[in-house]
């Protein structure tokens, strides 16, 4: 069999990328080793698919090279994207500044991107397992369990690591370096962090905090939930995906407040309360055990260097876990095949003309709230459009 464009994976990105090549006029296959499409789409969310994020932007993604999303994401907007879902009378709504979520179900944002697919001529093979692609005079043969199919050109959207329940593998990176492309080194990210002096008894006490990273890190101001094992919650989440092996992270627990002045406050007070009176503004569990070290002495005979010491703790809590959930928890994977070896405008390979990396399995990996699927979307249209032109 013989197609004009190939896309391996028929995830977010794969599916765009065909739907796009197709009303471009190409021949398509969507290969998939998987019983259905969009299954990471399904999940989403909570079900609801947050599909993408209104203030997406180069700064909302790590790269090696921050500014190689930027291309991608000006040419196909999250404006472009909302106005397909409108096309489709999809009711959605903005669940916090800037992330749309479906008011109903994820699986009408797939069933969505399936139509595009089918309204283009796209063909669709699941439960197809690919084994290898490798390029000829005429393009490239995509080795297959059900035999070889040719293409003129070959769209790696197979995604990465994360939710491997879903059945998520390496193929994209395997084939990359089978065409001489480099890897950035992967790991899990957005993903929930352990540490290894986990307290049981702070399991599901959820509080507001903000998260930072190094000096000149980014700053996350939203949740965060003590479970079993360590920290969840987005702002866990966000920062997770900037910490490197045996690496810090600083929470605030009273954000937007001075914490030495308003214990200070509170002693002087309240001098005959007990400690965990210092932080009535915390949830009672957390407040116990963080006010535990002052004892039962009542707060008019705590020495201030004692309620300086908290105070520092409450605005500046110094995190180094010990690992984290791993891809099993991990929402998207970090690192990927590197941008440099790929064109910003097509996502073409530079040294291999037809073949062409988007989605997650490439070194850009968004914050959470809906980046990664614009991502998708944007670097899924902008490998159709290309591909579509070859022919």
């Amino acid at each position: 069999m013989t197609f004009d464009v190939v896309v391996l994976g028929a995830g977010a990105a794969g599916l765009m990328a065909a739907a796009t090549a197709g009303r471009g006029g190409a021949r398509v296959l969507v290969l998939d080793h998987g019983s259905e499409p969009g299954r990471k789409i399904l999940i989403s969310g909570g079900g609801r698919c947050n599909f993408t994020h209104l203030e997406t932007g180069p700064n909302c993604f790590l790269s090696q090279n921050k500014h190689f999303a930027r291309s991608a994401l000006a040419r196909y907007t999250p404006r472009d994207f909302v106005k397909l879902v409108d096309r489709y009378q999809i009711a959605w709504h903005e669940k916090a500044k800037g992330q749309l979520f479906c008011d109903g179900s994820a699986r009408q944002i797939v069933d969505m991107l399936v139509s595009e697919c089918q309204d283009a001529g796209c063909e669709a093979r699941m439960e197809t397992r690919i084994t290898d692609v490798e390029a000829d005079a005429d393009g490239f043969v995509v080795r297959t369990d059900a035999g070889d199919v040719r293409s003129r050109s070959v769209i790696l959207a197979t995604g990465g690591l994360s939710i491997p329940k879903l059945g998520a593998t390496d193929l994209s990176l395997r084939i990359a370096r089978s065409f001489g492309l480099k890897i950035v080194p992967t790991a899990p990210a957005l993903v929930p962090l352990v540490l290894d002096d986990a307290d049981p008894s702070l399991a599901g006490v959820s509080l507001d905090v903000v998260t930072t990273c190094g000096k000149k890190g980014p700053r996350f101001a939203d949740g965060m939930v003590f479970t079993h094992r360590g920290l969840s919650g987005p702002a866990i989440l966000q920062i997770s995906s900037y910490l490197e092996a045996g690496g810090t992270a600083h929470i605030d627990l009273m954000p937007g407040r001075n914490a030495l002045e308003v214990l200070l406050a509170i002693k002087k007070a309240r001098p005959r309360a007990l400690p965990p009176s210092l932080l009535e503004a915390l949830p009672a569990r957390l407040a116990k055990e963080l006010a535990g070290g002052l004892g039962d002495v009542m707060l008019a005979n705590q020495p201030d260097k004692n309620i300086k010491a908290l105070a520092e703790r409450l605005s500046r809590w110094e995190v180094r876990p010990s690992g984290t959930e791993g891809y099993a928890k991990a929402e998207v994977m970090r690192g990927g095949i590197d941008t440099s070896g790929l064109s910003s405008q097509t996502m073409e390979v530079r040294d291999v003309p037809g073949l062409y990396a988007i989605g997650e399995a490439v070194d850009v990996t968004g914050w959470l709230g809906g980046h990664n699927f614009q991502w998708a979307w944007s670097s899924g249209v902008a490998a159709g459009q290309a591909a579509a032109a070859r022919v």
